[in-house]
Order: C-alpha cells, then structure tokens, then sequence
C-alpha cells in the first residue's frame, strides 16, 4: 500500500474487506464505519496519521469516550472496532504493528446483585391469599425458589422424578444441561407435599397422568418461566420497596442470606451452580456494604457527624 492514501481511502479498503472477505452484515459494517469514523476525527483533532498513532493516543481516546458518559460496553467495541482496522492495517503491510494490540479492555462494571432482607423474604412466603390449585402450587414455587436459589428456567424444567424427600434434594439441570444435586429445606418440603394431591387431583380429571413436569398450568401443561415471572412480579407488589421482584431476586436472596449466616463461598457456588467460585464472589461486596452499614450506624467511630 502506498503510504501517502489518507484515512478515508483506508477505512473504505477495510468496509471493503469486511464486505467481500468476512461476509459481514451490512449492520455490522456500518457499526464498524460509526466507530472509525469518530475514531478518524479524533485523530484529526490531534494531528495524528494512521501510521504514527501510539497506544497512549488510544487510551487519550478511550477516556475522552468515558467522560462523554458512554457505557463501558459500548468503549470496548469502539476499541474492538480499532484493533480489527489496525489488525487489517498490519496485514497489509501499512503499519508495521498494531498500537490497539496492548490496551486492555475497559473493566466490565458487575452490578451488585438485587436482594431482600430476610423479614421481607418471609413476609412474602407467609403470604399465601389463596386456598385453591394455583395458590398451593405457588406458594410451592416460592418455598422452592428461595430455599434452593435455583433458576427460573431450572424451576420450570423440574418433572416429579426429579423430586426427592428422603433425603430433600432435588436434581436440577442448569447451564448446558450439566445436572445437580441442590437440598430444600423443610418449609418447601411441607408446600411441596401439600402441592404433589393438588397436581395429581388435576392431571386426573383432566386425563393427563403421564405429565412428567413438576409445575402445572391449570390445563395440565408445564408451567412457563413467564407465568412464574409474572406471579413473583405480583408478589413484589405488597413490598415496600420500588424494585421490581423477580426469580432472580429470590435466588440471590437466598445466596445473600446464606453468607450472612456464616455459609462459605464454595458451599454457595455449588448450590447455585456457577461454574467458577469468582462468579459466587460478587456476592461478598453485597455483604461488605450491608457490613460497613451497620459499622455506620453503631460504631462509635462510624458514625457520621
């Protein structure tokens, strides 16, 4: 390539490669021509070439970006964006490295978990309205959500053989349909066993009793995450609190309260299913926040003029 072509005539090469080369989506190429031409412009700002860029100027860039407030996600694909022109750049013999190359990508920001406090969690499982089929079945759904923190979509795909009394466990299938085996404790054992007569009863008179799934609509379908969704959103009404309830609230309800009460990391990751013990580890910065909290409110030192 000859080195006098200017950032234009270079970005249209690259559109060009990603178009004829990769068979890329005319969405993602014009993705890509967003970026770079903001990139462009930058560089245009700083009397800066293609071919004498440096990673400092990169990183100059990347940091204007956060400060304009753009979402770290959206800065990381910007920089994606740059390592891939770069990356065709080096190729083609324009540049002789990739300045891209070296910079990390912004840290992902994990937000903390949603959780309520346990006077609030029984507050809602001692609330049972209804006496009849759908009101027995959820309040069997809400025992076993917090008492074994399984997912909405491991609720849902539970059949009966997959419930166990003796000892109280049930044999989950989570991500990648990798099996598990999570306890339940003895208030979801007496809703589930006041439930199974109740679902057994329907499946009768409806002429369904080769249904296998452990949750059932009232036409003797298997119950969807959606349904459940939206009776836990219902639930999330009579708390006094604006955040919208959810399954998953309920699941890390469960992991929260389990490490306040002295449960240790390895024994959570294992009962929630996550595949590495720094996915669990989130939950220690919810628990270090409630702690300098209360230090707040009660240490004489903590206390706050």
């Amino acid at each position: 390539m000859g080195k006098h072509q200017d950032f234009s005539s270079l970005l249209g090469q690259f559109l060009m490669f990603l178009d004829s080369e990769r068979n890329c989506s005319q969405n993602t190429i014009e993705a890509y021509k967003r970026d770079l031409e903001e990139f462009g412009s930058y560089l245009k700002s700083i009397k800066r070439t293609v071919q004498n860029v440096e990673p400092k100027d990169i990183r100059r860039w990347l940091m204007l970006l956060g400060k304009k407030g753009l979402k770290r996600t959206t800065i990381s694909r910007k920089l994606s964006s740059v390592r891939s022109l770069y990356k065709f750049l080096t190729r083609s013999g324009y540049v002789r490295s990739n300045p891209a190359e070296p910079i990390g990508f912004p840290l992902r920001m994990r937000p903390l978990p949603k959780s309520i406090t346990a006077d609030d969690m029984k507050r809602l499982l001692d609330n049972q309205p209804r006496n009849d089929f759908v009101g027995i079945r959820d309040q069997a759904i809400k025992e076993l959500l917090y008492s074994t923190g399984i997912r909405v979509s491991e609720l849902t795909g539970l059949d009966v053989d997959d419930t166990l009394f003796s000892p109280e466990i049930v044999r989950v299938r989570g991500k990648g349909r990798k099996e598990r085996i999570v306890p339940f404790g003895q208030k979801a054992r007496e809703s589930l066993e006041r439930y199974l007569p109740e679902r057994a009863n329907l499946l009768e008179r409806l002429h369904l009793k080769r249904e296998k799934a452990l949750f059932i609509n009232a036409r003797g379908g298997r119950l969807t995450q959606r349904s459940v969704q939206r009776m836990i959103q219902r639930l999330g009404w009579s708390l006094p609190t604006s955040e919208r309830l959810t399954p998953h609230v309920f699941r890390h309800s469960m992991a929260t309260h389990l490490l306040e009460a002295g449960a240790d990391l390895r024994s959570i990751q294992k009962l929630l299913g996550h595949a590495s013990v720094s996915t669990t580890q989130v939950y220690t910065s919810l628990d270090v926040a409630r702690l300098k909290e209360i230090f707040g409110r009660s240490h004489p030192h903590g206390k706050r003029k």
